[in-house]
């Protein structure tokens, strides 16, 4: 994953992952501590560190080395080596089990393709790649080499998702007639200073597609399209963009995203990183009986309907034990790669679409003071809430600032 603001920690353990390792960890017949390199220790990779502490810890795993060329200091374990790439760690390293890939986001194409030409299987944090053709390609080397290949959306673990599909399969919703995700969170301008990749949709030639829906929120499009079974390329119809930017960047910080599952569904997802405050995204699903609205960052599931409203929050599979635990004993992944061709598809909308158009100043307030400081867009919030009730593009609703169109992105033939 290219960055770790705002996006959620897959959190404590469940179900198989809590149990992955215990055997070896108490000294019985249990499997094997895996052998596991990651790739990239800043970013989100401060998360997989920590995880992977823990999975030691439990006897799960053994992390044998790490490749970042600028490690922070002390934070990697004495026991494990550090290289400066992941071509010098496979150089040095023999019988990886798992390589975890969490870097930039136009690296993860190379550097997971590298690590399948290996024995071990691959954790590949979102988004995959940055293009579909990358994505094609990939797909074919992990067939090709028969590694297995989790793709690091954390919030599809969710047990609420479960909970979802039953309430659906019950009509407790009536028929479901749309789902939205929106989301609404803040990003100063030192957000697009962390790094040189970060607002760009390409580096050098380099696809990079850094944008709103395609990075910080990008789990709200893959949850909307867990939830409206649309997994692979072959279950989506259409997309449509209408990408905006209020900050001096090359991506879009605020769009509206609209698919039409295979199966006529619409799902629209509307989101910003220009909020006047952040609060957790969620999707809706809209049904002729009813509502459910799930808090994906916080597992946490509402459901309205004529009997009243009732919340609950689930627990969450973690990925990387969820991986452990389909070596070891064949339990399905949770977030297998060609189970990405659906995003993939937004992806290479948003990547393929027009140049984000331009907020006009006078719609747009800075509030905080240099880099601390961030763009507004005023009424965003309203925006949003009707963009996804109306599955309408800001066109559509003939916003002061919307001076773009809905752009349709032609779905390759499956």
């Amino acid at each position: 994953m290219a960055t770790p603001t705002g996006t959620q920690s897959p959190g404590a353990p469940a179900g198989a992952a809590a149990t992955a390792g215990r055997g070896a960890a108490a000294g019985t017949s249990g499997p094997k501590a895996a052998r596991v390199a990651l790739v990239g220790v800043h970013g989100f990779g401060t998360h997989h560190l920590r995880n992977l502490q823990r999975l030691q810890a439990a006897g799960a795993v053994e992390l044998v080395a790490v490749a970042d060329p600028q490690p922070p200091a002390g934070a990697v374990p004495a026991s494990a080596r550090v290289y400066p790439g992941l071509d010098e760690l496979l150089s040095a390293t023999t019988s990886l089990d798992l390589v975890i890939v969490a870097t930039p986001i136009q690296t993860h194409a190379p550097l997971a393709l590298a690590a399948l030409r290996t024995d071990a299987d691959l954790y590949l944090e979102k988004p995959p790649v940055a293009s579909l053709a990358d994505f094609n390609r990939l797909c074919d080397a992990a067939a090709a080499s028969g590694r297995s290949v989790q793709i690091g959306f954390q919030s599809l673990g969710s047990h609420a998702l479960q909970e979802i599909e039953n309430l659906v399969a019950a009509g407790t919703l009536g028929t479901l007639q749309g789902i939205s995700a929106t989301g609404r969170w803040v990003r100063d301008r030192a957000y697009y200073k962390r790094s040189l990749w970060a607002g760009k949709r390409s580096i050098n030639g380099v696809d990079v597609v850094d944008g709103v829906a395609t990075n910080p929120l990008a789990h709200a499009v893959a949850t909307a399209l867990r939830i409206a079974g649309a997994r692979t390329t072959a279950d989506v119809a259409s997309v449509e963009t209408e990408l905006y930017r209020a900050n001096d960047i090359e991506s879009d910080d605020t769009s509206v995203i609209r698919i039409r599952t295979a199966s006529g569904l619409p799902i629209t997802c509307a989101l910003t990183i220009c909020a006047s405050e952040s609060v957790e995204p969620y999707v809706t699903l809209q049904g002729s009986a009813g509502t459910a609205v799930f808090h994906y960052t916080e597992d946490r599931l509402t459901v309205t309907t004529a009997s009243g409203t009732t919340e609950e929050t689930y627990g969450r599979e973690d990925l990387t034990g969820n991986l452990l635990s389909h070596r070891n004993s064949g339990s399905p992944l949770i977030s297998p790669l060609p189970d990405s061709g659906a995003f993939m598809l937004v992806l290479e909308a948003v990547r393929t679409a027009p140049l984000p158009a331009v907020i006009g100043e006078a719609h747009v307030r800075w509030e905080g003071d240099g880099d601390a400081a961030h763009a507004v867009v005023i009424d965003i919030e309203a925006a949003l809430e009707r963009a996804g009730r109306e599955h309408a593009t800001f066109s559509e609703l003939r916003l002061p600032w919307a001076t773009s169109a809905p752009c349709t992105f032609s779905v390759p033939a499956s």
